[in-house]
């Protein structure tokens, strides 16, 4: 995979992550942690799996293996959520603005959260990353229409138009 194709993964992705951001600021309190059928318990596990999965999949890329998880209970509002995740966006997008072509199709080693060691090519973790924060918001997308606050459309084609790509 090509540098310029895995930016625009990681555009596209800071930009939904956005839209389901922004619209869960509309949320109250309650919303936020309203208990519901999906993976996580609620909005806030379900956005933290999400801020999760980005978090520890960079460090994993940058050589670290962290042992230690974000727990829902670290982030009692979502404005402190999305306060971690703006660093972490940053952190991750500078990650992808820099990683070489040679360095993306390099073996990744690292080890779970459990110490499992395991190896895979660097772009196709960073595809399934992107992959797996769709899953993910789309259950979010699915919470926060139910509560009123739908973040719209938040296909790729969408992002693509919208940044006049197509």
């Amino acid at each position: 995979m090509k540098k310029d194709e895995i930016l625009t993964l990681y555009k596209y992705n800071a930009w939904a992550n956005a839209r389901v951001l922004n619209a869960t600021s509309k949320v109250n309190q309650e919303q936020f942690l309203a208990s519901v059928s999906f993976s996580y318990g609620d909005l806030r596990g379900t956005l933290v799996h999400i801020l999760f999965a980005e978090w520890l999949w960079r460090r994993r890329w940058e050589g670290h293996s962290p042992t230690e998880w974000l727990l829902p209970e670290d982030f009692p509002t979502s404005e402190s959520l999305r306060e971690l995740w703006k660093t972490e966006e940053k952190n991750l997008m500078i990650f992808v603005e820099t990683v070489s072509e040679d360095k993306l199709g390099s073996t990744i080693h690292y080890r779970t959260t459990s110490g499992k060691p395991h190896q895979n090519t660097l772009w196709h973790l960073m595809v399934h990353l992107v992959n797996h924060g769709t899953q993910h918001r789309s259950e979010a997308a699915a919470m926060l229409t139910d509560f009123g606050h739908s973040p719209g459309d938040i296909d790729m084609i969408v992002y693509l138009r919208e940044m006049n790509w197509v």
